[in-house]
């Protein structure tokens, strides 16, 4: 199975070193010097990591055959893919690779049924489930602690207890800046 752990950002100095943006809890077993990962575009890869190292909190990496700024430029915007056994799990019981969240019902606590995941967006503050409900519309979940109460890999499911307004727009409550006994002056 593959896994996207990665994406290549810009060249870093005039050597063929790049920044990467980590999409691995462990990113020292997946990026380090030796691995060999495919690539999307397939056309980039696959690329041998020669060497790796953090630079202002930044993962900076080299790989084999990248020798100067104008390859390493090139190669920006690609996604790292490592292979993984399907079977493998992370190290933190709490944590999940995207294929075993891929496909799980998303139920509330009482079991009404919110739909079924069917994308998982991983942004710079939190990961996004992307939920597709029984009507076909989709609706943007956070995974976080506060609002994914449970993950039952046995039951195949996804137990969420949302904020007002998350998953129905008619109970959101509109915020205003205005305070309410302003007169508009």
């Amino acid at each position: 199975m593959q896994l996207v752990v990665g994406r290549i950002g810009r060249a870093h100095g005039i050597k063929g070193e790049v920044t990467v943006e980590v999409r691995t809890d462990e990113p020292e077993l997946r990026l380090g010097p030796g691995a060999v990962l495919a690539t999307d575009p397939a056309t980039a890869g696959p690329l041998t990591i020669e060497t790796g190292r953090v630079h202002s909190g930044r993962l900076l990496l080299r790989f084999e055959g990248v020798k100067d700024r104008n390859a390493a430029e090139a190669l920006r915007n690609t996604l790292l893919i490592a292979e993984v056994d399907p079977e493998e799990l992370p190290e933190e019981p709490d944590e999940y690779y995207d294929h075993q969240l891929m496909d799980l019902d998303v139920v509330l606590e009482d079991g009404t049924e919110i739909g079924r995941i069917t994308e998982i967006s991983h942004l710079p503050s939190q990961d996004l489930f992307i939920v597709e409900r029984p009507d076909g519309s989709e609706v943007m979940i956070p995974f976080v602690q506060e609002i994914v109460a449970e993950i039952d890999l046995e039951e195949q499911r996804a137990v969420i207890t949302p904020p007002r307004g998350l998953i129905d727009d008619s109970e959101a409550e509109v915020a205003s800046a205005r305070d309410a006994s302003e007169d508009g002056s």
